[in-house]
């Protein structure tokens, strides 16, 4: 997985000016590879839903895959045709990777794509980018599965499409609705900072994005969509399907192993009513109490198991000791992941030393309280052993959640809140330099008012020594 250092934190998230005409506001991708035939009369409807409908300048970009048909000149000669669309040639195949290369070189707030057929009804494209414009979202998705969605398509689509993404709320704990749906909408922050994370180029791109996106806290927004699904569809069901389980494979993995820098996506909420300053209540202490819980009533039941279990060969105390030990380590690892949402393994012994302290704290009170029982009673009962270990493990629990949060796993230190950009979605002339194909984060700088080729035909080579130039030619105008 993509670790590239952080640029910092997002800003927060804030409503797009209305811009000056030219200005594009919105960038629709339409990734194709041999798609001559549907490619005009496609950009042709869309052009035209845009033009009559979208209140906000546009364009519309044709990411050409490498096409070995006449697509590269059909969509030239759209470019040059319609105000407002360019094309976009890549050597190699993937649409992960066609949308890559055109979105990091976009200069509009909000990016988009749909697939060249037009599936989806494009009466759902505004209430798609609203909530990007509105500062209100992160990303959009438009679902074919929300129960107000009207879809048209054949039993195995349709199997396939809910199977996958029952595997991704089984697998990685996915919580969208439609993770294949090729209707998609970012704000352009967003996606400076969270492409580089995600490493599939092909059609696992889009669930790679949305699952690093949810878990790094990001708002994603689902539109019900009306769907007529492509009979004539080119898309290798067999191997996609294969190349996606890979896909859930790694992307599972990493996030278990905690290699994802995710707390680069961290952004300041200004307006989020979870990080309004209430008196006498600490931050993220009630989700912390819920984790905590749930973490010590598996533990104690472990606990329990490991102890009836030890205490056929050995004695009280001995028993006591190795399940109390065997069951620390595990409830730290479980609290410092789980509850305290620590990822990664740095610190890690550190913290599992710092448990063994409050586990011996745990330990004198169980252990006094089984010498207390013995005194009292000289055979006591297994089930009265167990009842008294129970209340003596609730007042350790208490003390070691008060421990785990004070000394073991504190909150970090606040820094001093860091400003926003002056200018989030300046654009100008820019010169792109690829280092890796995965992208990396360009930098933008302010340009004259001379330039105009709202209808320019761009090519982006994936070459690493390929140095390309691109005339944005847009309209400058300070946001704030």
């Amino acid at each position: 997985m993509r670790t590239d250092p952080s640029p910092g934190p997002l800003p927060a998230r804030e409503h797009l000016p209305a811009a000056d005409a030219g200005t594009p506001v919105l960038d629709v991708v339409i990734p194709v590879y041999n798609e001559e035939k549907d490619l005009r009369p496609c950009v042709l409807r869309l052009h035209e839903h845009l033009t009559r409908t979208f209140p906000y300048a546009f364009r519309i970009t044709v990411a050409d895959n490498a096409s070995t048909d006449s697509t590269p000149r059909v969509a030239a000669a759209l470019a040059a045709e319609l105000a407002g669309v360019r094309s976009a040639r890549l050597e190699q195949k993937g649409r992960g990777r066609a949308l890559r290369a055109v979105w990091s070189a976009s200069e509009a707030p909000v990016l988009a794509y749909m697939d060249v057929d037009l599936s989806t009804d494009l009466n759902a494209l505004l209430p798609l980018v609203a909530p990007l414009i509105s500062g209100h979202s992160d990303l959009a998705i438009g679902s074919r599965l929300a129960r107000s969605s009207r879809v048209v398509r054949g039993t195995k689509r349709e199997l396939i499409s809910r199977s996958y993404n029952l595997i991704l709320r089984g697998s990685l704990q996915a919580r969208f609705s439609d993770a294949q749906c090729g209707f998609k909408a970012i704000r352009r922050d967003v996606a400076q900072v969270l492409l580089p994370l995600v490493e599939d180029t092909g059609w696992f791109f889009d669930t790679e994005m949305l699952v690093l996106a949810e878990r790094a806290g990001l708002r994603i927004h689902e539109v019900p969509v009306d769907w007529v699904d492509d009979p004539d569809s080119t898309v290798r069901i067999v191997r996609t399907a294969t190349d996606d389980l890979k896909g859930v494979w790694r992307v599972g993995k990493a996030l278990a192993t905690g290699s994802l820098p995710l707390d680069r996506l961290a952004r300041p909420f200004g307006d989020d009513p979870r990080d309004r300053d209430i008196q006498d209540v600490p931050r993220g202490l009630a989700r912390q109490l819920v984790g905590f819980c749930v973490v010590g009533a598996l533990s104690t039941l472990f606990y329990l198991l490991l102890y009836s279990l030890f205490r056929q060969f050995t004695g009280s105390q001995t028993a006591n000791a190795l399940a109390l030990l065997v069951s620390a380590v595990a409830n730290t690892a479980a609290n410092r992941r789980l509850t305290f949402g620590v990822r990664g393994r740095g610190g890690a012994v550190r913290h599992q030393a710092q448990g063994l302290v409050v586990f011996a704290i745990g330990l004198a009170l169980t252990s006094g309280s089984l010498a207390a029982l013995a005194m009292a009673t000289r055979e006591p009962a297994h089930s009265t052993e167990l009842a008294v270990l129970v209340a003596a493990n609730l007042a350790a629990t208490v003390l070691r959640f008060l421990l785990f949060r004070a000394w073991v796993f504190p909150e970090p230190r606040e820094e001093a809140p860091r400003t926003a950009p002056e200018h989030p979605y300046r654009s100008g002339p820019a010169v792109i330099r690829p280092q890796h194909p995965y992208g990396t984060r360009h930098d933008h700088s302010t340009a004259d008012n001379n330039d105009h080729c709202a209808a320019d035909s761009i090519c982006l080579g994936l070459d690493l020594d390929l140095d390309l130039e691109v005339d944005r030619g847009i309209d400058q105008k300070d946001s704030r």
